[in-house]
């Protein structure tokens, strides 16, 4: 039996990250909403507008992008997952160029739902992996994946 924030999660990553449904974020990721380090240089992103950018970063250096939900755990308000991620390097990914190259990692996230919504998220993923794999010199500087306007 799953609930309704275990859907709502699954939700999430289908229709945002698999689909690409930027109107998703805006549904799901509550006006007041905090991401915690997905922002600007790893700051925190605060609701759908400062969210939005970490989204068209990804989305558009991996336009095939594809997350499977391998397991969650849900308790009162809080609902938690751990993910695979895969896709091909075919655009920009902060200064590196597109390499053509196929990646995949693991992360976990853990949401906090009021409302229907998302409130407040963490995020932990391998993206030195990551780096490695579409890049493997790359892996020894910083990558900025999110520039200040």
């Amino acid at each position: 039996m799953t609930s309704a924030h275990d859907q709502l999660l699954r939700r999430w990553f289908q229709e945002v990250w698999n689909e690409g449904r930027g109107a998703t974020i805006d549904e799901l990721f509550a006006p007041d909403a905090i991401a915690h380090g997905l922002g600007e240089h790893g700051r925190d992103a605060r609701g759908p507008a400062e969210f939005r950018p970490f989204f068209e970063v990804l989305r558009s250096a991996f336009p095939d992008f594809h997350i499977t939900v391998d397991d969650t755990v849900v308790e009162g308000d809080h609902a938690a997952c751990r993910w695979t991620a895969e896709g091909t390097h075919a655009g920009a990914f902060g200064e590196l160029p597109p390499s053509g190259r196929r990646f995949k990692v693991s992360g976990m996230s853990f949401v906090r739902i009021r409302g229907g919504q998302i409130v407040e998220g963490w995020n932990s993923w391998d993206l030195h992996g990551l780096l490695q794999q579409i890049a493997p010199d790359a892996g020894r500087a910083p990558v900025t994946l999110v520039k200040e306007r």
